[in-house]
């Protein structure tokens, strides 16, 4: 039987050759002009399809193969990131993507239930070399050995957890565990919520659904593309290769912050602010202000007109005004409406003036008169001037800037929490904003009027070639006998309509690329990391999103620090889906040892008595100490020289406060608000850590920090956790070791 690295360097080969393919066929195409709209397009289409490839193959080189199972019938099958074929008439599988359905006794298969295996392989490679092999029997009838049986049957998933970190997380399609499969391949289509404590996996295990969705759904979620929210952005890039390493990448990632298309955050609320922002209530106070823009004059607005003043009046406003409203339409899209019966009522009584009878007969001015008048006070500036002092138009974010600035329909209190003039935005302001353009709506009457004259434009153009090419072949049709004269031409295949629409450009973004321009876009499914932290407000955004209700929502509601955070999932999904949503919980910890697990769980524990942490399932070694001082930041960096491992990160977590001096203190450090996580040493804030992993963690003034801070500050650590503070350490933090610095 061929060695494994032997079917390795095949597997190279075969990716080398199709590699090369698809280099040859991108560069091939780039190098096309493409005279024609048509080629064009063939070319465009080509370029992006071999380049998902090479993304693809890219990811595959990274561990192109790592498992292989032997069933009792005699099938074998290799499992890898990517599937490959043979290049033979049968396209026999070389690898079979682990998210094919064959692959999953790779993840579930035991002794007590074998589902058909005689045994499983695990393969370690380095790039194209075979590092290490694993086999676990789990048919005792098998006599065959390899050398490579290991009763450690959890000895690959406890390498790769001991691993030092990068500052990127890496997938685990190598070690997925069966309750963590379970989820992964979780065929319910409306909300599932995915609930588990630091370390259970719970991102890790949402993105491989992210991958497998779209490997079984691959035509829906390609056209409608698969959303990925995270807290912040160093989060999303700490997250980012882990797609692309499983071979996706139609997937768009954001923050709450980064949801309404055009706005950038630049500045912060404080708790007080963000908690009244994300309320409810803001939804119906922004609809009472918008209504607040329908106005009515007072008493009337004197319009001058070639034949006199007409008055716009309180009476004719109010009925112009009961009309738009009866359509419920948005306020932008409700304003013709205004507008209309406003003009028909001037129009109406500058009729009235000009045809009336002085002896009290009929009006005199015919259809077609009145129809002229209304033309002219249709045009008329002074007119648009009224209609738009009564009832504006108004962009989200003119709209919500005014409303801030003096915030209404709201308590004073509430009002005094978040009235602001000028700033930038806050990413609490994002869901006011797609709320606000909810309200409005967009009238893009003038757009599809622009784009119709652009494509009458086009019209008229190809008329005139298809006619010079008929009049070129005039004489040249006059010179052929009958049989001869049926040669078809250009005009005879196509009309001018027609060829004027092939010439149209196409739009070749991704779906994803379309999606993070359009705020109306409805995304094929949602996935949102740390959910429990949302606003109500957000949670309005995010499920209009989504039409479908096609999500997976991951978080822990005992980590809930946002003052705005909703916290509970019913409180999240009641609104929308009732109780239609599907609750799976993890309770295994895999990133924490027990060790720093022990001292995290008594910070909650204090609050509340019937917490029960996840279950540690490693233990290091390593007791987690604690260090008294005055002067916190040379103790803080005496702590990370002495503590920073040869290979791997470490994180100082400290409040906000603490941070400039610390930072000066720590010049090595990655600081910021998106620092760079692949440094040796970053310094964060609990809410910056969050999602994030680090071989030592070292905690600054843990008085300093709200439990729910503490608690996800403690749980960051894999190997080492130290605890330096200046004043008196927490109650729950006293059974640390005493460490002298």
């Amino acid at each position: 039987m061929r060695s494994e690295q032997e079917f390795l360097d095949l597997l190279h080969e075969r990716l080398a050759e199709l590699r090369g393919g698809a280099e040859s066929a991108v560069s091939e195409a780039l190098a096309r002009e493409g005279s024609t709209y048509q080629q064009r397009l063939e070319r465009d289409v080509l370029v992006a399809e071999q380049s998902g490839l090479l993304t693809a193959f890219d990811a595959g080189e990274r561990g192109l193969c790592f498992g292989r199972l032997a069933f009792r019938d005699g099938r074998d099958h290799h499992i890898g990131r990517i599937g490959l074929r043979r290049d033979d008439a049968d396209r026999t599988p070389l690898v079979v993507d682990w998210r094919a359905e064959v692959a999953r006794p790779f993840y579930l298969a035991t002794g007590y239930t074998p589902m058909g295996l005689r045994r499983r392989r695990h393969l370690t490679t380095q790039g194209s070399r075979v590092t290490a092999l694993h086999d676990e029997i789990l048919d005792l009838a098998d006599v065959e050995r390899t050398g490579h049986e290991d009763t450690d049957a959890d000895a690959v998933l406890f390498a790769a957890l001991g691993a030092a970190r990068t500052g990127r997380m890496r997938d685990i399609v190598r070690t997925i565990q069966a309750e963590q499969d379970r989820v992964i391949r979780s065929p319910h289509r409306g909300v599932l919520v995915v609930e588990g404590g630091p370390g259970t996996g719970k991102t890790a295990v949402a993105l491989h659904r992210a991958a497998y969705l779209l490997y079984a759904h691959r035509e829906q979620l390609t056209r409608r593309a698969v959303l990925i929210v995270g807290p912040n952005p160093g989060f999303l890039g700490y997250i980012a290769e882990v797609l692309p390493a499983l071979g996706e990448t139609g997937v768009l990632m954001a923050t709450p912050g980064e949801l309404f298309p055009g706005v950038t955050v630049t500045e912060v609320d404080g708790p007080e602010a963000a908690r009244v922002k994300g309320d409810t209530a803001m939804a119906e106070a922004l609809a009472r202000f918008v209504r607040d823009q329908q106005t009515l004059p007072d008493p009337e607005i004197v319009i001058q007109h070639d034949d006199g003043e007409l008055s716009l009046d309180v009476e004719i406003a109010a009925e112009a005004r009961r009309r738009a409203r009866e359509t419920e339409a948005p306020h932008n899209l409700a304003r013709p409406t205004f507008a209309f019966r406003v003009i028909d009522a001037l129009t109406a009584q500058l009729a009235d003036r000009l045809g009336a009878d002085p002896y009290g007969g009929p009006n005199f001015l015919g259809p077609d008169d009145i129809a002229q008048l209304g033309k002219g006070i249709a045009s008329s500036p002074e007119v648009h001037a009224a209609i738009e002092e009564l009832w504006p138009r108004r962009t989200p974010e003119q709209l919500l800037a005014d409303f801030l600035a003096e915030p209404v329909h709201l308590p004073e209190a509430h009002a005094e929490a978040i009235r602001r003039t000028g700033g930038g935005w806050t990413a609490a302001d994002v869901p006011l904003l797609d709320e606000t353009a909810e309200l409005l709506g967009v009238d893009d009457s003038a757009a599809r009027a622009a784009a119709e004259a652009e494509r009458q434009e086009r019209i008229a153009y190809a008329q005139g070639v298809l006619e010079l090419s008929y009049g070129s072949r005039t004489q040249e049709y006059e010179d052929l006998d009958d049989e001869e004269s049926e040669v078809l031409a250009a005009h005879d295949l196509i009309d001018a309509e027609r060829l004027a629409d092939r010439s149209e450009e196409a739009d070749h973004r991704t779906a994803a690329e379309r999606a993070a321009a359009d705020r109306t876009w409805a995304f094929g499914h949602i996935i949102v990391d740390e959910a429990q932290e949302l606003s109500a407000m957000c949670w309005r955004l995010l499920m209009r999103r989504c039409p479908t209700r096609s999500m997976t929502l991951v978080g822990d509601p005992a980590q809930t620090a946002e003052p705005a955070g909703c916290g509970s999932w019913e409180t999240i999904l009641a609104p929308y889906v009732g109780d239609r949503w599907e609750h799976i919980g993890l309770d295994v910890n895999y990133r924490t040892p027990t060790e720093v697990m022990d001292i995290a769980a008594r910070v909650l524990r204090s609050a509340d008595g019937t917490f029960e942490p996840p279950r540690s399932i490693r233990s290091t070694g390593h007791r987690p100490w604690a260090r008294r001082t005055d002067q916190l930041p040379p103790a803080v960096a005496a702590a990370v020289a002495g503590e920073t491992p040869a290979e791997g990160r470490l994180a100082v977590i400290a409040p906000g406060g603490c941070h400039a001096a610390l930072s000066a203190a720590l010049p090595e450090a990655a600081t910021g608000p998106n620092p760079d996580l692949t440094r040796t040493v970053v310094l964060l804030d609990p809410r910056q850590a969050k999602g994030l992993e680090f071989d030592t963690v070292i905690v600054a003034e843990p008085a300093q920090l709200a439990s729910s801070d503490l608690y996800v500050a403690l749980t960051r650590a894999t190997q080492r956790l130290g605890v330096v503070h200046t004043g008196r350490l927490p109650e729950e933090l006293t059974g640390l070791v005493e460490s002298v610095g």
